[in-house]
């Protein structure tokens, strides 16, 4: 088993024509929405895992 970085550029097109066309909803991990301006809070959170921040997801 190994760890690191994700190759995201390899998949990011194909993930989101799977997203784009219905057949894939990532939805289900993100554990946070938060507006912009709670961003550095959220990104403290996340970064020294607290528990129940996997992803979030922010809106402007």
């Amino acid at each position: 088993m190994g760890t690191g970085q994700y190759p995201v550029k390899r998949y990011n097109r194909q993930l989101r024509d799977l997203i784009v066309a219905g057949r894939a909803n990532p939805s289900f991990l993100v554990s946070h929405e938060l507006r912009l301006d709670d961003a550095a809070e959220g990104y403290d959170k996340f970064d020294h895992r607290e528990n129940g921040w996997t992803k979030v997801l922010l809106r402007p």
